[in-house]
């Protein structure tokens, strides 16, 4: 009978970097031993983030029609929720949206209703039944979801031409969120490139900039 150690592994796991070339094993190596670091400046975590929300399905952003701030729109299990993306405060919540308008799914657009200060609008939302956010802001902040250890998905950021291969991790490319305990379900910036958030299927993280 066969002994299967470390140095004779079982069939039932193949090595996770077979067939990959060896610039993709390097930058597989890189992004999985870089840590979480904060965002650089002028990126702030807002304040209360990450928020709890169990069973989280999407997020989408709004703007604030008194001040032009951006919100932010969640939807879970529970309901649906409204936060002010500069504060983390929640401003609304609908517990029991109707059944039609309940998940982003039974919309042809992924939308649904907005609440408190942008009821009679409709919210795009992405996450678990597809959509998306901004990738990239006019001023060359971009963020990118990578998965060097399937299935727990990394967030970098990064800003000019600061790929993950290009410069040194923490100069001009960021790892800022590690999902490990919960499936990421969105990663994006808002419209106006001012907040960055990230959901996963139970929370909210954000961070904000008054500079864009």
């Amino acid at each position: 009978m066969v002994k299967w150690t470390a140095k004779n592994p079982s069939p039932e796991r193949p090595d996770p970097g077979a067939g990959l070339t060896s610039y993709q094993l390097a930058m597989r190596d890189r992004l999985l031993a870089v840590p979480v670091v904060p965002t650089p400046a002028p990126w702030r975590a807002v304040p209360g983030t990450p928020v709890a929300v169990g069973g989280l399905l999407g997020i989408g952003f709004a703007v604030r029609p008194d001040s032009g701030s951006d919100l932010v729109m969640v939807v879970s299990h529970d309901g649906h929720g409204l936060f002010d993306a500069v504060t983390g405060e929640r401003i609304a919540r609908d517990r029991d949206p109707s059944p039609e308008d309940g998940t982003p799914d039974e919309n042809e657009d992924l939308s649904c209703p907005g609440l408190g200060p942008i009821a009679g609008s409709r919210v795009r939302i992405a996450g678990l039944f597809g959509g998306g956010l901004h990738s990239c802001t006019r001023d060359g902040w971009s963020v990118e979801v990578v998965q060097p250890a399937w299935p727990n998905e990394r967030v970098l950021l990064s800003h000019g031409d600061g790929l993950p291969h290009d410069g040194p991790h923490g100069g001009k490319w960021w790892h800022v969120f590690h999902s490990d305990r919960s499936t990421l379900r969105a990663a994006g910036f808002s419209p106006s490139g001012r907040t960055l958030a990230v959901a996963t299927s139970s929370d909210l993280t954000l961070w904000s900039r008054g500079d864009a």
